[in-house]
């Protein structure tokens, strides 16, 4: 990798210029800290910049607050586990209360999310963070994961909050209030009825569809090459990370090296002291971009990796609706001649309802994932280029000043020194 532009020596034009003056200006500005940034400096640019008003959701039209925090181990003779505390502050008349705190489990999180798709098959229910240990995490609950965990867990409940269907299933307020949840996680479905459920999804995965309307067929198309392409870009961002983690290491003991350095050379001491602690300023600030990368870039685009494969269950469940009613639908047909289908036409007539609530349910959420998603990583990008714009003003701004430090006329320094 070529990381190395954060500490490289300036190039060759900046270092035949003549104008110290200048130089001294810019360094000045640069390094200031207590000013805002020139009106045209990049940071000043990229602070400018807004998201378009469409895709912000003023905190004032909002009137559902979830946060999860606070999350402590806990450990039985069976098992190990975090429980999470999850706050709830709401102006909805449907709750007997306008704030609400209670703790739960990762499994509870699934549990909700289950249910959330069972109650509607075709809408796009945000993905939970993967149980099992991320690549890279030594040990299941250290501080990293529990950390990374808790975000994504935060992120989960708030896409539920701010979705305007979803938000007000009754599942998910039972999960925001009560106090004891394993009462109500033991309702559910019969086995009968799950058992009917998973046979009509099998049979039809076998009958499949006669003809997928176009705008699904797109959208499918299109899930699959978003999926590809942020997948890629996932795993090469995460390459990206461990290399410069092996950069920064690197930098780290060069440093020193110069300090060492300056100990032994007397004529040379101060040059290399600066430049020693140049190169330590810029692993500082190397550290922050990777931390930037690693707490935003990489969450969000494995957010949307695992979105990827939501859509596509969503797409399955939806085939499988239409796959059942043009079933029962050729059924009824071959028996027009039979005196005794009443049962089956308002059966049929059942269906072509489901199916029509089905294909307008996942037509508009659609709509706004895209937009959630897109607002999302723009968020993300918009972030990473003012770290960026950020890291990269302060490495140049040392190594002007080393720059600026080493054109002043010897005797002037001395000057300097003397006063001191």
């Amino acid at each position: 990798m070529n990381n190395q532009t954060n500490s490289v020596v300036l190039s060759k034009d900046m270092l035949d210029l003549e104008e110290d003056e200048d130089l001294e200006v810019f360094s000045k500005k640069i390094l200031s800290t207590d000013e805002d940034p020139a009106p045209n400096s990049p940071s000043s640019m990229v602070n400018q910049y807004q998201l378009d008003e469409d895709e912000q959701q003023s905190d004032s039209t909002k009137d559902l607050f979830v946060t999860v925090d606070s999350p402590e181990s806990h450990v039985t003779a069976i098992e190990t586990f975090i429980m999470y505390r999850v706050i709830t502050q709401t102006t909805r008349s449907e709750f007997d209360s306008c704030e609400y705190e209670v703790l739960r489990r990762y499994q509870d999180f699934v549990w909700l999310r289950s249910k959330l798709e069972e109650t509607h098959p075709t809408l796009i229910v945000h993905p939970l963070p993967e149980k099992f240990v991320m690549k890279g995490m030594v040990e299941r609950f250290n501080d990293d994961f529990i950390e990374t965990r808790k975000k994504a867990l935060h992120r989960f409940l708030n896409k539920i909050a701010g979705h305007p269907i979803l938000s007000f299933n009754q599942h998910f307020k039972l999960f925001l209030t009560a106090q004891d949840l394993s009462t109500h996680k033991k309702q559910g479905p019969g086995f009968l009825s799950r058992m009917g459920d998973t046979v009509r999804s099998v049979a039809s995965s076998v009958w499949g569809i006669k003809s997928r309307p176009e705008e699904f067929t797109l959208m499918q198309e299109y899930v699959e090459n978003f999926g590809c392409k942020i997948s890629s870009v996932d795993k090469v961002t995460q390459r990206i990370i461990k290399e410069q983690r092996e950069y920064l290491d690197e930098l780290k003991q060069y440093g020193p090296l110069y300090s060492q350095w300056a100990e032994v050379e007397e004529d040379l001491h101060d040059p290399l002291q600066l430049v020693a602690n140049c190169v330590d300023q810029c692993s500082k600030e190397t550290e922050k971009q990777i931390q930037q990368l690693s707490d935003v870039m990489v969450p969000a685009f494995h957010e949307y990796v695992l979105c990827t494969e939501v859509i596509k269950n969503v797409m399955k469940r939806r085939d499988n609706i239409q796959a059942y009613f043009e079933t029962k639908n050729e059924a009824l047909a071959s028996k027009k001649a039979d005196q005794d289908v009443g049962h089956l036409e308002k059966e049929v007539e059942a269906l072509a309802d489901r199916m029509e609530t089905a294909n307008n349910a996942l037509k508009g959420d659609w709509v706004n994932w895209q937009n959630s998603m897109r607002a999302d990583l723009k968020s993300a990008f918009i972030s990473t280029a003012e770290k960026n714009v950020e890291c990269y003003e302060k490495c140049l701004a040392v190594w002007e000043s080393f720059l600026l430090s080493q054109r002043r006329d010897p005797i002037e320094l001395q000057d300097e020194d003397a006063l001191n």
